[in-house]
């Protein structure tokens, strides 16, 4: 396809990050907008390879004459301040909601013609079902709420100005780079290290994505100009939580002991997380490659050498 003029937010994030190096193998010109970019930035390695504008998402006039500069036709929006789990009632999260829009009208003086927003599974709130996109959207954390202005707004924006919206709710991704206070990275951690991770009673139905698979979702809608609306990104498939964290003990350290229960379950806690991908399956072909087994370990291999058994 034609190689498309790509401004991306959030290029230093898990997801984001991944997103702009598979992007820029693509052939893809790509724009990071970047508050302070460092060598240490996951997505360092392409930074002399794109444009970097260097700005702040709550103060355009940072970046506008850059944006303009370099005229972008799509905005794929991956930032948000506050993603960890003790910043999710925040009342800073209501920031993102300002941020995002004054990105999107800064786009479009730019020249965008189609916007690709990062949501969250949040934004549906604790359900106990496989949710579709048609399912209720109740939100009982300030960033499920923030999100699911943020999308309101960009969609409406988007309407009015008459170009492509298309806004992804990401449910549980992981692998390789991923933050290490994350479930996945941070139990490799403690069993590497011999310690007993203490747990909830892991009766969760859980939905895992790899990274990689991700990514190819995403770049999937990005270049198929006819994806646009609300879609899950999820595997679509589900298991108990605690098949997935013996699954990955084995992996770690075969045999060692969990602390199944030890935590108690959050008052909010969701039981039943699971996508349903039809939606976006139909819309691009995608389907995800990585079975879970493959992707735990390879997530192992990147965070640590298993220890000798």
């Amino acid at each position: 396809m034609t190689p498309r003029r790509i401004l991306i937010t959030g290029a230093t994030g898990f997801i984001g990050a991944r997103i702009a190096e598979r992007l820029h193998e693509h052939g893809h010109q790509l724009a990071l907008l970047v508050r302070d970019p460092r060598t240490t930035d996951r997505a360092a390695a392409i930074y002399g390879q794109c444009d970097l504008i260097v700005g702040d998402l709550g103060s355009p006039a940072l970046y506008i004459d850059a944006l303009r500069g370099f005229r972008p036709d799509t905005l794929l929006h991956a930032a948000w301040s506050g993603v960890a789990g003790a910043d999710r009632n925040d009342p800073r999260q209501i920031v993102n909601i300002a941020a995002t829009a004054d990105l999107l009208e800064a786009a479009i003086g730019a020249g965008i013609e189609s916007f690709i927003g990062l949501g969250s599974q949040a934004e549906y709130g604790p359900q106990n079902s496989k949710l579709n996109e048609e399912a209720a959207v109740e939100p009982t954390t300030l960033y499920g709420h923030s999100k699911r202005a943020a999308c309101r707004v960009t969609e409406a924006i988007c309407r009015l100005r008459q170009l492509r919206h298309t806004w992804l709710r990401v449910f549980s991704i992981y692998g390789p780079r991923d933050n290490p206070n994350w479930l996945i990275p941070s139990l490799i951690a403690k069993l590497n290290r011999g310690e007993i991770p203490e747990l909830t009673k892991c009766e969760q139905i859980w939905d895992f994505l790899y990274i990689d698979d991700a990514v190819d979702a995403v770049v999937a809608v990005l270049e198929n100009p006819a994806a646009a609306g609300i879609y899950n990104l999820g595997s679509g498939q589900a298991r108990p939580l605690r098949e997935t964290v013996m699954l990955l003990r084995d992996i770690v350290r075969p045999g060692a002991e969990l602390g199944i229960g030890c935590l108690p379950y959050r008052p909010d806690q969701v039981m039943h997380l699971e996508a349903d991908m039809t939606r976006l399956s139909d819309a691009t072909g995608w389907q995800p490659k990585t079975d879970l087994q493959t992707g735990l370990q390879a997530t192992v291999e990147w965070l640590c050498e298993p220890p000798e058994k």
